[in-house]
């Protein structure tokens, strides 16, 4: 990836009780995870050369950055909103490529219509069998939809007023995962139950996304407060994101603080 969208209050809040270097070493690793669009490498040492963190306290950081906001496994330390963001990436970039190449014919065709002194009415004859090659405009987006029909999961739809970035990539990657469409009818659907629940559309869509449903209903929160959820900040909702993805990975429950946490294995955090 060239770019990804950078959300200055959200960061802030979820930093804010980091030291500058932390702050640094964790905006630094999340440049590196974009420019690979993969999980860190699980060697920290390494990972330390890769973002310049030389000194003692430096290395520290980047151990204490990545224990907090990533999840150990066996691909390497894993980040969820990151690979929300780069599968929305993709997912647009598809999108482009294929209006790209489909803009790219029609110009082909007038041209060729042009040197043949016929008009965009009249069609060639040699493309007369091949209806996707005709010059109006009605045939590529045709195909646009036909090749992006193929994925269940494709979704032109933009994030709905007054739901936040993160929170929208979260809930399309976790449809994604469910083999579920997006649209604006699921979209609806959604946002009329929580009308119901007397919760937002964005508490609604975290909350299915951390509790794991495929949808929402508000039979199902009639015992929660929506307070609860709606108070929810970016670090909470940056950790309970992080647990589910952890008992994902491990098909156990996330320890409680009287547990102790023996399932990240802390010896690759040991520089050699």
């Amino acid at each position: 990836m060239k770019h990804y969208p950078h959300h200055i209050g959200d960061f802030n809040g979820a930093t804010r009780h980091l030291t500058r270097i932390e702050r640094s070493v964790y905006r630094d690793l999340l440049d590196l995870y974009y420019d690979t669009e993969q999980p860190l490498n699980t060697d920290v040492a390494l990972l330390c050369r890769r973002i310049l963190a030389n000194s003692d306290e430096e290395s520290t950081a980047v151990k204490q950055v990545l224990k907090e906001f990533f999840t150990s496994a066996k691909l390497g330390w894993y980040h969820d909103r990151c690979e929300a963001v780069i599968y929305s990436y993709h997912q647009n970039t598809s999108q482009k490529a294929l209006a790209g190449k489909a803009s790219a014919e029609a110009k082909r065709l007038r041209k060729q219509q042009a040197m043949a002194g016929t008009n965009g009415q009249q069609p060639l004859k040699s493309v007369a069998t091949k209806p996707q090659r005709n010059s109006t405009n009605h045939k590529p987006i045709t195909i646009n939809h036909k090749l992006l029909s193929k994925d269940k999961t494709a979704t032109s739809v933009a994030s709905p007023d007054g739901v936040s970035q993160e929170v929208w990539l979260e809930f399309v990657a976790h449809r994604k995962k469910k083999n579920a469409r997006v649209s604006k009818f699921v979209v609806t659907g959604i946002q009329k139950e929580a009308d119901k629940a007397g919760w937002t559309l964005e508490a609604a869509l975290a909350e299915t996304v951390v509790r794991g449903w495929q949808s929402f209903k508000a039979d199902w929160v009639a015992d929660k407060p929506s307070s609860q959820a709606q108070a929810l900040t970016f670090a909470e909702r940056d950790q309970l994101a992080k647990q589910k993805r952890w008992e994902e990975m491990t098909g156990r429950k996330w320890p409680t603080e009287s547990q102790s946490f023996i399932d990240v294995d802390t010896s690759v955090l040991e520089l050699k």
